[in-house]
């Protein structure tokens, strides 16, 4: 007997990637959708986009918008002088942050009071500041409320290679879960150890965990947000060798889910066809031995046919743009910065998002 396909539901996704400081931008995107009343089911994020997914998905009041945005403004740093210019603050802020740290994030090795030498760590900068912080504002018992969004963050195994992912629908979180997204090894930020596996930032495989949402849901049809953080295009050539490092990192990190959505509605239009040949071979008659090789293949069908499929209705990217190139600009945690972060997010959710859900 055909078991019957889940292809009533409906779900809004948001994707949050991962990019350091400039993750505020992500913060300004998430208060748009919350003014705009936009009901999230899955928020899937890697490095700080699961840092902010979980607070998201998880923050300890009824407010996650405003807890997500406290959140920001409590790793913001106030070490830059007003009257800079945007490219003197990047420049001065992303120094000062590898010098000295974020002290509600990150610490470098040379800073903690411990007495030896650092030089032959696999990683420079401690993250249990930043463990500190999320816990002011998560409570991962929320996870289990059904009003909350589903929450999916990828890491990466170092040992192995593969991707590690983590969904609160079978994974009961802590802080160590959210953390082992986001240590970025060219930063030389530290792994995370989770049970038996030492997790890198999910980055190292994908910027963009959509297909891992697909995955963790196949059958739900969605309605998917991006905030892409970093620009697909630029109409600049780069005239330096920065400049250059700068582009070539803004194209391995932009959003890559184009292949994604056209599998995903390749998949959609076999599924269909095999579903009216199915429909067609159950509504004639056939002999016992067809009869026979029906049945015999009906577990695999129902496995193909009923248990995927979920189509992308629709697919908003909400994208950072820039006035200037800087390689380091994801280090800049400067109070000015990240309030202009979260306020550009919010002004291009709001004209991405006008007709979210209308069509």
């Amino acid at each position: 007997m055909r078991v019957k396909k889940e292809r009533d539901c409906e779900e809004n996704v948001l994707v949050l990637q991962g990019g350091g400081s400039l993750g505020a931008y992500e913060c300004g995107v998430y208060k748009t959708i919350s003014k705009l009343g936009i009901k999230i089911d899955v928020v899937a994020g890697t490095s700080i986009g699961g840092i902010n997914s979980s607070i998201i998905a998880a923050s300890k009041s009824n407010d996650p918008a405003k807890d997500l945005e406290d959140f920001w403004l409590t790793l913001a740093q106030t070490v830059t002088p007003s009257f800079l210019t945007d490219r003197a603050r990047e420049i001065s802020s992303s120094i000062y942050s590898a010098m000295w740290g974020n002290s509600n994030a990150f610490i470098p090795l040379w800073l903690r009071p411990t007495f030896g030498f650092f030089y032959n760590s696999p990683y420079l900068y401690d993250m249990s500041p930043l463990k500190t912080t999320l816990e002011k504002f998560v409570d991962y018992t929320k996870l289990k409320d059904p009003s909350r969004p589903r929450l999916v963050i990828t890491s990466t195994d170092i040992q192995n290679g593969k991707p590690s992912i983590f969904d609160s629908k079978y994974d009961t979180f802590t802080s160590d879960h959210v953390l082992s997204s986001a240590g970025y090894p060219f930063y030389g930020i530290s792994w995370t150890k989770v049970g038996n596996k030492y997790l890198w930032d999910g980055t190292l495989l994908s910027n963009t965990p959509l297909r891992e949402v697909i995955d963790a849901s196949p059958t739900c049809d969605k309605r998917v947000i991006i905030a892409n953080l970093f620009p697909r295009g630029q109409e600049d050539i780069p005239k330096n060798m920065l400049e250059s490092w700068h582009r070539a990192r803004d194209i391995m990190h932009t959003d890559k889910t184009d292949q994604t959505v056209r599998m995903s509605k390749v998949v959609s239009r076999y599924l269909t066809i095999i579903n009216k040949m199915h429909d067609i071979l159950e509504s004639i008659p056939l002999d016992d031995a067809n009869r026979k090789k029906l049945a015999e293949i009906e577990p695999e069908f129902n496995k193909l046919a009923c248990q995927r499929g979920a189509i992308i209705k629709e697919i908003v990217r909400i994208e950072r743009r820039e006035d200037s190139h800087y390689l380091f600009e994801d280090a800049d945690f400067s109070i000015d910065t990240i309030k202009k972060l979260i306020k550009s997010g919010e002004e291009d959710a709001k004209k991405a998002l006008e007709n979210f859900g209308k069509n």
